[in-house]
């Protein structure tokens, strides 16, 4: 618990120092090494629009990340009233308590908190993923796998310009990282330049996490089912997946795929089937 605990800390902090990283990468070293001759560079140059793709990628991932934390789920241990021995550690051995009627309800041992709808405690985060913060949790996930990429591809183009290689050959990207720690240790080549080529593997490892990790959780809305859900085996009712997309996004789904965004609509929802 006090690993898990240490984690929920320390996971947080390393993603916003990768973050951190990967802006001063992209704003002060690979975006201006496009440029050639600024005096002659046209309004649409290609500099320019992959600095405004890079920054609306960052400001999507960055903003869906704050929202996945503001937007906590619900604790529903005050309404369930959790405060005797008996039902915590009914709670805490991963069952309901007796007198709970609500489903996919979970007690979380880091939150200290039991939410509807539970999916799963994410470390990055240091926050539960449920019903009110899932949509953002999935923009967050999507956002960050293209921030990844478009830093990937930048960031081979920079080291292609710099130490005159090609990529064209794929096992180029793959050789890349024994051949540079040869010539790094044997003082051909530069810390900075190290340091790059170690962000792209970086870039390209958090990338295809996070796009796997997005389209797993694509496929269980569209069953209407949760982590949580599939791990304890629950069985769910069937839906037609329309619902179980509309329940996540909303109707406004456009709006939040291109901003971050509350799904206030969900939430209102929910309040008045209540």
């Amino acid at each position: 618990m006090l690993v898990l605990r240490l984690l929920n800390v320390v996971a947080p902090a390393y993603f916003l120092c990768i973050s951190l990283v990967t802006f001063v990468l992209q704003i002060f070293l690979f975006i201006p090494s496009m440029f050639r001759d600024p005096s002659t560079t046209p309004l649409f140059s290609p500099a320019l629009l992959h600095g405004a793709l890079f920054l609306f990628l960052s400001a999507n991932a960055l903003g869906n990340y704050v929202l996945v934390i503001q937007s906590s789920p619900e604790d529903l241990g005050k309404d369930l009233n959790l405060g005797k021995g008996g039902e915590v550690a009914d709670w805490l051995a991963g069952s309901r308590s007796p007198g709970s009627a609500l489903p996919s309800t979970h007690f979380c041992r880091l939150c200290a908190r039991v939410t509807q709808r539970h999916d799963h405690h994410c470390f990055f985060t240091g926050n539960c993923i449920g019903s009110r913060n899932m949509r953002n949790f999935i923009m967050f996930c999507l956002y960050t796998s293209l921030a990844c990429l478009d830093s990937l591809v930048a960031g081979m183009a920079y080291i292609s310009a710099t130490l005159s290689m090609s990529f064209v050959d794929p096992l180029a990207f793959l050789t890349l990282l024994p051949h540079s720690i040869s010539q790094f240790f044997s003082g051909a080549l530069r810390s900075s330049e190290m340091f790059v080529i170690l962000m792209l593997y970086l870039w390209l490892g958090i990338g295809l996490a996070c796009a796997g990790f997005c389209c797993h959780q694509m496929l269980l809305i569209l069953r209407g089912q949760t982590r949580y859900q599939v791990r304890r085996g629950m069985v769910v009712r069937a839906r037609p997946w329309r619902e179980n997309l509309q329940e996540v996004f909303g109707k406004r789904w456009l709006l939040g795929l291109l901003i971050p965004v509350l799904n206030v609509e969900s939430d209102y929802r929910r309040q008045k089937e209540k």
